[in-house]
């Protein structure tokens, strides 16, 4: 399997941080990149792209002020094989990141890993008061096609507010 390499440049509006490839994104080499994953549609129900962008494509998103990351590297079947110290020292690396990139919003897609990564325990879905290397920050749920919780509609309501918060200083 192949790294995943981060899709990113200085000053981005939005930096999405997932938290780790699963085993077919590692194999194809781009993020988001099994077709249950809702990333995609979600993106552009929610008004952050024109168009449904295929995880192909996911290098074109950075003319839109968009790019994504992970907090961990290694790919697994299932984020809940992710070990917690795993995610506490991505989100060291992830903080450097930031402050070496300017973006303006950091959005983890993942409420648990993000509650384990960052000591948060009772982080909810939305803005958060902490930063991240200087960005603000809003949680978001794991898209991936393995979390029933949230379909489409209900990830694009998350990713429109998100967009909202971004439109504004």
């Amino acid at each position: 399997m192949r790294a995943v390499p981060d899709v990113v440049a200085p000053r981005l509006r939005i930096l999405f941080v997932g938290i780790n490839p699963g085993l077919y994104t590692a194999r194809i080499g781009h993020h988001f990149g099994r077709p249950g994953n809702r990333f995609w549609p979600a993106l552009h129900a929610s008004g952050l792209t024109s168009r449904l962008f295929s995880p192909y494509e996911s290098g074109k998103i950075l003319g839109l002020g968009l790019g994504i990351t992970n907090l961990v590297d290694r790919a697994t079947a299932r984020a809940d094989e992710v070990k917690d110290e795993e995610l506490r020292e991505g989100a060291r690396r992830l903080e450097r990141k930031v402050r070496r990139l300017k973006p303006r919003w950091v959005a983890v897609l993942g409420l648990q890993p993000y509650r384990t990564a960052f000591g948060r325990p009772d982080a909810k879905p939305g803005p958060q008061e902490e930063r991240i290397g200087g960005a603000r920050v809003w949680l978001l749920p794991n898209p991936s096609g393995l979390n029933a919780h949230y379909q489409v509609p209900d990830l694009a309501r998350l990713f429109r507010a998100l967009k909202r918060a971004a439109a504004s200083r």
